[in-house]
């Protein structure tokens, strides 16, 4: 199964490490510090414009920046069509 991040975005729910919400993660330094990180180092896709992004997405093949809340998110991921 596929998760949506936002524009035309999808990923492997397999590959998905962690969906974390922006506005939590800048309150931590640590966490303020790995997104400014990987900012300069350009290893994360937009999916949207700047200033938009509400939730990061780490999985094993890179790092999103969604304007998509981790809570849609995160139900997406749980949310299983056809699978029992």
């Amino acid at each position: 199964m596929y998760l949506h991040l936002g524009g035309d975005i999808l990923v492997n729910k397999d590959r998905v490490v962690a969906i974390i919400d922006l506005e939590t993660a800048k309150k931590g330094q640590i966490n303020d510090k790995f997104l400014k990180k990987i900012k300069s180092d350009k290893t994360v896709s937009y999916i949207s414009e700047k200033g938009k992004e509400k939730t990061l997405i780490i999985t094993t093949e890179g790092h999103y920046l969604s304007p998509i809340s981790s809570i849609t998110l995160f139900k997406r991921s749980i949310f299983n069509i056809g699978e029992e």
